[in-house]
């Protein structure tokens, strides 16, 4: 029994572990597995309670839960309780569509910036601000829209709507400067620091060789730049997936302008509703009704699946990506 167990102890030791040559390297590695073990535990049981504390709802509903528009919580009459999520996940969406266009070109933008045109003296000053930027509160942002943000946008929404009406995204003038588009935006400004991050540190690590090369043969600045991003194209959409899910799962400074109303609109001027400001609206109050709870767990839900979605897409389109380089 015991000379089984070592066999299996060596057959793992020497499969997992055939590049770790000295023994000290095989004991750490061993050391930290619980560690990554325990991370993924972590995130199981995650997503264990949210399926579990989602299924009353699931039951009582049955699927439409993720595909009707309606709100509706009696306290004293379970069976006339009814909910849907579908505001609330068209304006997670929404919103997150929006501030990955903001956040697209700006943290591009930043990236090359800093490593291009930015001076060696200030590039360390910059970088820091930048990441103060990313270590700012959340709910600093959303006073900052609050107050800030939301005039504004209401007089740049109000301005299109006149001009521009003929537009779907700006068919209708704006009654307050809480909108899906101003929820949008600052959404865009808050995760640029960690697209740009990405971007900035891919682009950091293409080899000087290549710059020189592009330079040799007479390429301009501009033109050196656009081959550089065209080869941290992958890095790219990997930081503007990860600025798409930093965007869903926004809670506070999001509730704060998004206007919180379950409406499905078009028009970028409408107040909406995200799926994380409908959760933290709602909590406080759902132990009073028997599905409520349940239907914000769904919630949770829903943005898990479409979070690992759109992760599978950029891990996919990187993943041809590289099919296609390795093929040139």
């Amino acid at each position: 029994m015991r000379a089984k167990a070592r066999t299996s102890a060596r057959i793992f030791t020497e499969g997992f572990l055939p590049r770790l040559r000295s023994r000290d390297d095989k004991r750490f590695f061993i050391v930290h597995i619980p560690v990554s073990i325990l991370v993924f535990l972590i995130l199981a049981s995650m997503l264990a309670v949210i399926l579990v504390k989602s299924l009353p709802v699931i039951r009582h509903e049955g699927l439409s839960v993720f595909v009707k528009n309606v709100w509706r919580a009696v306290e004293d009459n379970p069976e006339k309780e009814e909910y849907g999520l579908l505001a609330a996940i068209y304006g997670t969406i929404y919103t997150s569509v929006i501030a990955v266009l903001i956040a697209a070109p700006l943290s591009i933008s930043l990236a090359v910036a800093l490593e291009e045109l930015t001076p060696k003296r200030l590039r360390g000053l910059v970088a820091t601000l930048v990441d103060l930027m990313a270590a700012t509160p959340t709910i600093i942002y959303g006073v900052w829209a609050m107050v800030y943000l939301a005039p504004v946008m209401r007089n740049f929404l109000d301005f299109m709507y006149r001009h521009f009406g003929w537009i779907p995204f700006f068919s209708e003038p704006p009654v307050t400067g809480y909108t899906i588009a101003t929820a949008g935006v600052m959404l865009g400004i808050m995760v640029v620091p960690y697209a740009a991050a990405l971007i900035r540190e891919a682009y950091s690590m293409v080899p000087q060789h290549l710059r020189e090369a592009a330079y040799s043969i007479g390429a301009t600045r501009f033109e050196v730049i656009r081959i550089l991003l065209g080869l941290v194209k992958p890095s790219i959409v990997a930081g503007l997936v990860l600025a798409f899910g930093r965007a869903m799962g926004e809670t506070v400074a999001v509730s704060l302008v998004v206007g919180n109303a379950f409406d499905i609109p078009v028009a970028v001027s409408k107040p909406g509703i995200t799926v994380s400001s409908l959760i933290a609206s709602m909590f406080k109050t759902a132990s009073y009704y028997k599905y409520m709870e349940s239907a914000l767990f769904a919630g949770g839900l829903a943005l898990f699946v479409i979070g690992l979605a759109v992760n599978v897409i950029g891990m996919l389109y990187i993943r041809r990506w590289e099919e296609e380089i390795s093929r040139v």
